[in-house]
């Protein structure tokens, strides 16, 4: 079994080691070490990274009891030198002591238990037994939370050899194993079995900050971040902001204003482009009435469009046969897609969705709608001037 160096000190960054296996397996290229620094991934936290050898580490991964590093190119070396992304490995112990310190809090305070955590690449989430939480409760978890990571309390490691031990302890959930157990402590506010890297004390997490909650289901997702990802939280949103205050010329504390005063503006240009589109409509509604072609008893209006739009091509239909004995057969094309409407007035008794449905099949399409007004697409199969004829073609059969 590999010692697993990073529950002797955390904080050690290279170490030499005998290689006791290297194999392949659906992964790819893994060594097995005598001893490793890597944290392999567990308890919600990433791997560690890093090299050995020079050659990067990919992935840790413990499977079957073995501690399998992946490596970007294989190896045969008896022994390596190994050298742990400390960036990494620092930002995790971070985010998952926070996590430790942000769970007591919303539990013992609010009596909302975590019941997942995920240390993401930018984001840390932890799933409350809550179905919602107010305002007031998330400022209140976060304030204690950045409390006791100010108070820069002790983190302890210690190691219990049988379930039986730990009675009198208030564990903060069921463990998973009942041997060899590693508890993570801090004194008199946290109890935990954990195998997860953490600081030396509280204070190394330097600070922690809710960014959303999103209600899922039965449960309450919350997003946080810890340590040098607030940095990195505060720079893009600085960044955001700047750019807003220049585009929308506006201080900051102005810019809520300044989007609801244009979100206004944007709304009354869209009525007045919707009002321009209807009389538009409407004086084409006149115009193709009059250049309709007498069919069979009836008006027919039919017509092939580039990259006009469904809606539009709905809107003149039901305008146009709101008159009688019209029928609309349109077709608008878009890069390769082919979109049809297919309109009646109601004193005739065409059934257009039968028309419709007997095409699209030439187009790969879907529709369908009412028999006095039908919609479909498809794929460009077929010119849409042929579509046309094989839509008359049918129409034909119905008169």
């Amino acid at each position: 079994m590999t010692k697993k160096l990073y529950y002797d000190d955390v904080y050690q960054t290279e170490f030499s080691s005998k290689v006791i296996k290297s194999n392949h397996d659906e992964s790819g290229f893994f060594v097995v070490l005598q001893e490793t620094a890597f944290y392999p991934t567990g308890g919600g936290q990433p791997f560690d990274k890093g090299t050995l050898n020079d050659i990067n580490v990919l992935k840790v991964e413990e499977v079957d009891g073995e501690i399998r590093h992946y490596m970007e190119t294989s190896i045969d070396v008896e022994e390596v030198n190994g050298v742990i992304d400390w960036d990494r490995r620092f930002d995790h112990m971070q985010q998952h002591a926070g996590q430790h310190i942000l769970t007591a809090a919303f539990e013992d305070n609010l009596g909302y238990k975590t019941l997942s955590f995920h240390l993401g690449e930018e984001i840390c989430t932890i799933d409350l037994d809550t179905s919602s939480l107010t305002d007031e409760e998330i400022h209140k978890a976060e304030t204690l939370a950045n409390k006791i990571i100010l108070e820069n309390r002790p983190i302890l490691i210690k190691w219990v050899e049988k379930k039986e031990e730990l009675s009198g302890l208030p564990l903060r959930k069921e463990l998973a194993v009942s041997e060899h157990i590693r508890l993570v402590i801090i004194p008199e506010y946290d109890y935990n079995g954990c195998g997860g890297t953490h600081p030396r004390s509280t204070g190394e997490v330097s600070l922690l900050k809710i960014l959303t909650c999103e209600k899922q289901k039965k449960y309450t997702r919350v997003q946080f971040v810890c340590g040098g990802r607030v940095t990195r939280q505060l720079h893009q949103k600085n960044e955001v902001i700047q750019t807003l205050t220049t585009q929308l010329s506006a201080r900051q504390d102005m810019i809520p204003n300044a989007v609801l005063k244009l979100l206004h503006h944007t709304k009354e240009l869209e009525e007045q482009v919707k009002d321009l589109s209807n009389k538009l409509i409407r004086y084409e509604v006149k115009e193709r009435l009059d250049n309709a072609v007498k069919w069979n008893g009836f008006f027919l209006i039919s017509n092939i469009f580039q990259d006009r739009t469904l809606s539009e091509l709905q809107t003149l239909a039901r305008d146009l046969i709101a008159y009688p004995d019209v029928i609309v057969m349109f077709i608008t094309e878009h890069q390769e897609k082919l979109q049809l409407v297919c309109a009646r007035s109601d004193n005739t008794n065409i059934n257009m969705n039968s028309v419709l449905k007997e095409v699209l099949p030439l187009i790969n399409g879907k529709g369908g709608g009412k028999p006095f007004f039908v919609q479909g697409g498809g794929d460009r199969m077929l010119p849409p001037d042929q579509v046309m004829k094989e839509l008359m073609r049918v129409l034909t059969h119905q008169v």
